[in-house]
């Protein structure tokens, strides 16, 4: 396999190779490191390797559809050894690639495996985006295999979001187009794996049992490293439902063959799968000491191979749990929400200095003198035409942060609209204060940012039905520190105000608030607005521990509260702004979510609540996406 690949190497970077034998020899690697098309060996992770190092060190204007393709399978390869991120760029440039040359179904399955690796990354919004537009190739091509593909993966990132029964609805659509249909049995067996793991999150066992029974049933012979992953994650949710059931002779079952699966594999991540599965069910069976240790091993291992950490911390808090050793429970918790917290501030700097990256990236070649000379003229002549530029430019820099307080806000607002309810209400609320432009329209872009640290707050408090206690309570208020570490290292210029907003805007007029306790005008004036249009647009709209307030009762609650947790100017304003809205624009979430329904991530779901609705007739149980 080396041999093969010095050979590949001397006619790829070689400036005397005809073109036909450089594409020849991408092809070569393209199917060397292809996870569908060869089996993982010791060497593989070195052909990886050495393929990222040839892909770099070719020119980056360099073309075609070999190397698309070649892109394409060290990306999918990326994918499937857990290095996602060492996949983004590549799969990036494969999508460019097969966008420029039309080649569709090619630039569909792209799109998908690019949508795969940014969710791996925490990157859902923009996975989404992916997806939506693989769903409207795919039907275009009237391709009902490449479409269940498609649905099977948006489920999967929406499960990643939290966000369960969208994901079932799916998920449902890859069922539909498949059963019955042997040609399909892959697809749809990662699909029923998927509606098994949305089922347990959602503690429908019964439900999740079928699926799970049905996903391992049409993953009976896996025949590739990927398949064989998936039947490794189709007897993990399996085992684990069993397990929830009280079950565990069938649940040890599911869990032998899974560790067989894995060993065959040759796939880490699946051998760590499998191993959780393996110690919950001997700490079930009362071998507690045995698989405790063995947890603890593959925590180890699962601390050096980030991918599946929060899986094996989660596995030994419920372990704990339920030998009784509620200390340790208590201990490995603790660890999984701090992971949890920097995981996701993690990735959400990364995916916006990725997104940073890219602006210049595209800014650069229009810094020729010739264009420079124009913007001094457009500068001289027009003021108001750089204004706008200026805005524009802080949007674009903005896009991923507000595409990440969207996703965060997803779990308490399935339309996605909150921030962007909160940011405009605020701005006018700024207006009607006597702001200068300037600062309305900072107020308008920093306040949709004002929840952004909910991307750190593990999923179990966000849709609690009912009310939280003390100490879920306290860990849900770290909320306002951890977006405002997100915004102070986002490295955008004229911020400090977004930041400012995430920390105080829980802040109360009377000093009783958090994080700080402060009080009065020590709140920075956005805070102060934003909390007010914040707390009037959740009393206003459902949450999954409320029902709607009309917007009379909502005012009325924000009126006793003047002095106490509100600036009592600003509400007295804010009480005058609200009815003189209704009056003026008549639907207040038309009128203050406009800008949600120009954001690419919003459009992304609507578009694929459609398609559903479409499939779906009437449209009546259609996803809320």
């Amino acid at each position: 396999m080396l041999e093969l690949l010095d050979r590949i190497e001397a006619i790829v970077v070689s400036p005397a190779a005809a073109p036909d034998d450089r594409a020849r020899a991408l092809a070569e690697l393209g199917r060397a490191v292809d996870p569908e098309l060869s089996t993982p060996s010791p060497q593989t992770a070195q052909v990886f390797a050495r393929a990222l190092d040839l892909i770099g060190r070719l020119k980056a204007d360099a073309e075609g559809l070999a190397l698309a393709e070649c892109l394409l399978s060290i990306a999918k390869y990326a994918y499937v050894s857990g290095h996602a991120l060492r996949g983004l760029a590549l799969s990036e440039r494969a999508v460019e690639l097969f966008r420029r040359l039309d080649a569709r179904p090619l630039l569909r399955r792209a799109l998908s495996v690019r949508g795969a690796l940014l969710a791996d990354t925490g990157n859902v919004p923009v996975a989404i985006e992916a997806y939506a537009e693989a769903v409207e190739i795919a039907i275009e091509l009237r391709d009902p295999n490449a479409e269940a593909a498609v649905w099977n993966n948006l489920g999967g990132a929406l499960i990643y979001a939290a966000q369960y029964e969208d994901a079932i609805a799916c998920l449902e659509r890859v069922v539909s187009l498949t059963e019955g249909n042997d040609q399909f049995r892959s697809v749809l067996g990662s699909a029923q794996a998927n509606i098994a793991l949305a089922c347990l999150h959602l503690e429908d066992y019964a439900r999740g049992l079928r699926a799970a029974k049905a996903a391992v049933e049409l993953q009976e012979n896996p025949g590739n490293a990927p398949q064989r992953l998936m039947r490794v994650i189709a007897e993990t949710h399996y085992t684990r439902l069993l397990l929830e059931v009280d079950a565990p002779d069938a649940a040890k079952q599911r869990c032998e063959i899974a560790k067989r699966i894995a060993h065959e594999s040759g796939l880490e991540r699946a051998e760590l799968l499998s191993g959780m599965a393996e110690g919950l069910c001997e700490v079930h069976a009362g071998t507690v000491d045995v698989g405790l240790s063995r947890l603890s091993k593959v925590l180890e291992r699962a601390r050096l191979r980030k991918g599946t950490l929060r899986d094996a911390l989660i596995a030994m808090v419920k372990a704990n749990e339920l030998a009784g050793r509620t200390d340790m429970a208590l201990v490995y918790l603790r660890e999984l929400m701090m992971h949890t917290k920097e995981a996701q501030q993690e990735s959400a700097l990364l995916h916006h200095r990725l997104h940073l990256e890219k602006m210049e990236h595209k800014q650069q070649p229009t810094s020729s003198p010739d264009v420079l000379m124009a913007r001094r003229e457009v500068k001289l002549r027009d003021r108001l035409v750089e204004q706008v530029a200026h805005q524009e430019l802080m949007k674009s820099r903005i896009e991923m942060l507000e595409r990440l307080a969207v996703t965060a806000e997803l779990r308490d607002d399935t339309t996605g609209e909150h921030s962007y309810r909160v940011g405009r209400l605020a701005s006018l609320l700024a207006q009607d204060y006597g702001c200068d432009e300037d600062t309305i329209f900072m107020i308008d872009l920093a306040a949709r940012l004002h929840d952004i640290g909910k991307i750190g707050i593990p999923d179990g408090i966000l849709l609690k039905a009912g009310r939280l206690n003390e100490a879920e309570m306290k860990l849900m208020q770290t909320h306002a520190m951890i977006g405002s570490e997100i915004l102070a290292q986002s490295n955008v210029p004229h911020m400090k105000m977004a930041e400012e907003i995430a920390r105080f805007h829980h802040e109360h007029w009377s000093g009783g608030g958090y994080p700080f306790g402060i009080g009065q005008t020590a709140i920075p004036l956005a805070a102060r607005m934003t909390a007010l249009a914040d707390v009037f647009d959740a009393l206003t709209h459902r949450r999954p521990y409320k029902e709607a307030w009309s917007v009379d009762s909502a005012l009325d609650a924000i009126a006793t509260l003047k002095g106490r947790q509100f600036d009592p100017e600003l509400t007295d304003l804010f009480l005058a702004l609200v009815p003189r809205l209704l009056r003026e624009v008549g639907d207040l979430d038309q009128y203050l979510g406009q800008a949600a329904r120009e954001s690419r991530f919003i459009q992304a779901r609507r578009k694929i609540a459609d398609a559903l609705k479409q499939f779906n007739g009437n449209g009546s149980s259609a996803p809320r996406l």
